[in-house]
């Protein structure tokens, strides 16, 4: 690589560490290619990025340099960048958000309507702030979560994002979600299914499913362990409740 150059990264998800449990991509590229590695996540759409329609992003940089050169790099008239020093928080939105997207997915091909969804959103985004504070607490702010790598792509994914779309058809045509995946997606992966898997792995480790069970849901009923039905149920009894 040449001297002085860094790198940013765009993927929403996560590499399986060695032994189980999450690696952040930032973090791989960083440790290959000896540079350090910034990242973008937020509300941002392709589609929508492409035929030029306003959106806004968050880069997540732990040097202000670095964040400054990336913010006039990338900011345009309908593309806004906010920037912010919690790398991991941005990252972990990214992918954890995805989670969520299934879990709204299952609520729409259920039929259960906006305030049960809205319930999902919001118990899902509980579940983010907890994962990350548990395993990247003296790393996290929760002004982040208000960015649009937080709560704003949340509301995206729930609402127009392809892990929204296959399991909401996941529901209603009782088709594998690996089928489904590429009847819908052109080529594009699914990426809750896998990212609650290895998230389920790290809530197992320490004994903490049943103070995560959305996310533990999602991750059954995805694996074929418990019917899309019982989505409810997590949220019914979320700790939030009691």
């Amino acid at each position: 690589m040449k001297p002085g150059a860094i790198g940013l990264s765009l993927i929403k998800g996560f590499d399986i560490a060695e032994g189980g449990g999450i690696e952040l991509i930032s973090h791989i590229i960083t440790r290959l290619l000896n540079i350090p590695c910034n990242v973008l996540m937020g509300a941002n759409l392709a589609h929508e990025i492409a035929d030029g329609k306003f959106s806004e992003t968050t880069i997540g940089s732990h040097d202000v340099t670095q964040g400054q050169i990336l913010h006039k790099l990338i900011q345009s008239e309908n593309f806004r960048v906010v920037v912010v020093a919690d790398v991991e928080t941005v990252e972990l939105c990214g992918a954890l958000k995805n989670i969520v997207g299934v879990g709204a997915g299952l609520i729409d091909g259920l039929q259960y309507g906006d305030n049960t969804k809205a319930a999902v959103i919001r118990l899902g985004l509980m579940e983010m702030v907890r994962f990350i504070q548990e395993f990247y607490g003296g790393k996290c702010q929760l002004s982040t979560f208000l960015e649009s790598c937080g709560v704003a792509d949340l509301v995206t994914t729930c609402y127009g994002g392809r892990n929204r779309k296959v399991a909401e058809a996941f529901v209603k045509t009782g088709k594998k979600l690996e089928e489904l995946e590429k009847e819908l997606l052109n080529g594009q992966r699914l990426q809750g299914p896998q990212t609650a898997e290895e998230v389920n792995h790290m809530l197992k480790s320490r004994g903490l499913e049943e103070k995560f069970p959305l996310f533990t849901a999602v991750h059954r009923i995805c694996i074929g362990q418990i019917p899309p039905t019982a989505i409810i149920d997590s949220i019914r009894n979320h700790p939030e409740h009691m």
